[in-house]
Parts: structure tokens; sequence; C-alpha cells
């Protein structure tokens, strides 16, 4: 297992006290050790899968942090235990599959194409003739259970290009697929998106947190498609000018709330939402490492947390001299800490390898 970040505290006067707090589940298992806890009831299955299951949770606020096992949950005052319960309902509660994904088989995997002459890492290698279709079946046949296309860079520094442009430059690729790959589309723009969707994309990837067009929340009520929930501070052209939080997990938890919150106000009903706390969107390397040693605190949002960290810069900022033009060591080793902190869905470049290093891994934790 992966134990929990910290120690148990026996000091819970500062627990009683606080006003708001945030229930990250922790200290997983994984495999048949996973499932062998759970039917001794001595774990908690994530999202009702046996083979990943949590026996401690860490209670956080502002100005605290405790951890405890769950048996020790009951010993806690009334109102804090009530919510603890609540939460706790949320997090292994059974999620329902859509867009291809099967969130008791962790992780799917989102497989990147970018038809684009400028993204960071892959910006010109796709877009040219067919080589966009042909890579997107090779990912879709070594494992990837959905592709996402993106026309528009939004690597840090990228200004934003006109709607013609990029639907030019991925319309012949959708239009290819249409029933043959499942296809999540990554763009902020409210016309794009209709068009995708008209031509049977599955999935709505917006890295504004739906922000950066008015018209795209009454697109996604009208058909009803299934969408990302981007974190971002700031936008591609400005996001890494001296990104700010004073508490980058709490803070990035609040915007996911909030807006969920107010989309079931205005008549989404449906739960079929990912949550992505954007790694690399505004944040620097303290922050994505905050955020991905603590990933599991989005559990209890009680939605599919998607994490996309494949060749992202962090990987540079901690491998230093080692660092790698395709960072697939860094990737393979970030993807399997999320896989065991729960986390359902992986996007990443290099499918392949990511999926020989996953089976690797689930062979040797399983004997």
């Amino acid at each position: 297992s992966i134990r929990c970040d910290g120690l148990e505290t026996k000091n819970s006067s500062l627990i009683n006290t606080m006003k708001r707090y945030y229930t990250r589940v922790c200290n997983f298992y994984y495999g048949k050790e996973s499932e062998l806890l759970v039917n001794k009831k001595k774990a908690i299955p994530l999202n009702g899968n046996k083979k990943l299951s949590f026996d401690h949770v860490e209670i956080i606020s502002r100005i605290s942090k405790k951890i405890l096992h769950i048996k020790k949950i009951k010993s806690l005052e009334k109102s804090l235990k009530k919510q603890i319960i609540s939460d706790l309902k949320k997090i292994r509660h059974k999620q329902k599959n859509f867009a291809n994904l099967n969130f008791l088989k962790i992780p799917n995997i989102m497989g990147v194409l970018n038809l684009t002459p400028d993204s960071f890492s892959d910006g010109g290698k796709f877009n040219k003739e067919n080589n966009g279709l042909k890579h997107a079946l090779e990912m879709f046949n070594s494992g990837a259970n959905i592709i996402d296309v993106g026309g528009e860079s939004t690597r840090p520094g990228s200004k934003a290009i006109n709607e013609k442009l990029e639907w030019k430059r991925i319309e012949k690729f959708i239009k290819s697929t249409k029933n043959n790959i499942p296809i999540s589309l990554d763009t902020r723009k409210s016309e794009i998106m209709k068009k995708g969707i008209k031509f049977g994309v599955k999935i709505i990837n917006d890295v504004s947190g739906l922000n950066y067009d008015s018209e795209t929340i009454s697109v996604l009520k009208k058909y009803k498609v299934p969408f990302v929930i981007q974190h971002s501070q700031g936008t591609p052209e400005n996001m890494q000018n001296k990104p700010f939080y004073k508490n980058e997990l709490l803070e990035i938890y609040d915007f996911f709330e909030q807006k969920i919150n107010f989309l079931k106000s205005i008549g989404i009903r449906h739960n079929n939402i990912l949550i992505d706390p954007g790694i690399g969107f505004g944040k620097n390397l303290k922050h994505n490492m905050n955020l991905i040693r603590n990933i599991s605190i989005f559990h209890s949002l009680g939605l599919p947390i998607l994490v996309g960290n494949s060749k992202k810069r962090f990987i540079k900022d901690i491998s230093g001299k080692n660092d790698t033009k395709n960072r697939i060591g860094g990737t393979v080793a970030s993807s399997i800490y999320l896989m065991m902190q729960g986390v359902q869905i992986l996007r990443v470049h290099d499918v392949n390898e990511l999926i020989q290093g996953v089976k690797v891994f689930k062979e040797l934790i399983n004997q």
C-alpha cells in the first residue's frame, strides 16, 4: 500500500473546531491484498471497486490536518462524523460508466492527439496527411479507451486562434473517425463543440473550466454530452507568469465544488462529468506536486478524476540533468502513483509505453 502522508495525530481539538474541512481518503491497497481487506471489512472500496481500497482518511482545514483510521470516525464529534460519513458515501458509490470509460478498470487511458503545429510536445507531428488518424488508431489498438483530439495549442505562452482555423485542423479527422474510435474533443469554443457533437464526439474537454466561451454551458446543457471540468488559473498566454495560491489544494477543490453546484442549479442533471485539477495550467512545481500527492481529496466530490501528467514541466524540474524529450520515465512513474491514489483516467501521449508499465506493475503487486 501507499501510506498516508503524515502520522495519525491524537489531538482532535483542532478538528472539532473546524468551520470548513475536507475529507481525503488515503492509505490505499491494490489488487488481491485490497480484495482480502475489503472482504474482511478492514478497508473501504473506492467506487465499489474491491481491487482498490483504503483504510484511513485525512481531515483537512486551512489551519490543521488529522489522519485517522476509518474505525475511529465513529468517535468524532457528531456533526463532523456526519459529514465524513456523507463524504464516504460518495467516495464508495459505484460510478456509472460512460464514453467507453470503465470506472472499475483503473486506470482508463485517454490518448492525446494534437493536430496543431505548435503544441509543446508533438506540435507538427500528426497534423499532416493521415498521420493523425494513423496515430489515433495505434493508440486505440494499444488499449486507449478514448482519444482526445485538439486543434488549438494551450501550452504555456500560446495564443488563441480563430474557430475557423481550429475546425479546419480537426474537421477531416473528426469526420473520418465517426463511430470508429471514441473521441474526446479538446476545445474552449462552443461552435467547435457543437460541430464535434454532430459527428459523434463522446466528451467535451475544455481546459478553461467552461469559462472561456459564455455559450459553452448552454451547449453542454442542450446536448447532455459528458464533459471535463478542468481547473486553470489565467489563460495559456499568461498562466505561468508567477501563479499564486494561498492553498492550491483547497482552492481548487472549492472551484470544483462551486462549479458543480452551479451546473446542477441551471439544469445539468447528469453526472457524466470528469474533474481535472489541470497540472501545469497556472501552477508551479510546488503546486503541481501538492496536487499530485494529495489527488485523492477530489474523490469526495463524487466524480471521476482525470489527470494530464504526461510529459509535463514538473518532470523536467524534478529530473534535472536526466530530463529527456519524451519524459516517458517521469510520466510512467507519476501515472502509477496516480493510479494508486484511485485516479480513474490518465491523459497521456505514449499510450503503449504507459500500458506496458501498468501491466507489469499490476502483475507484480498481485502476486
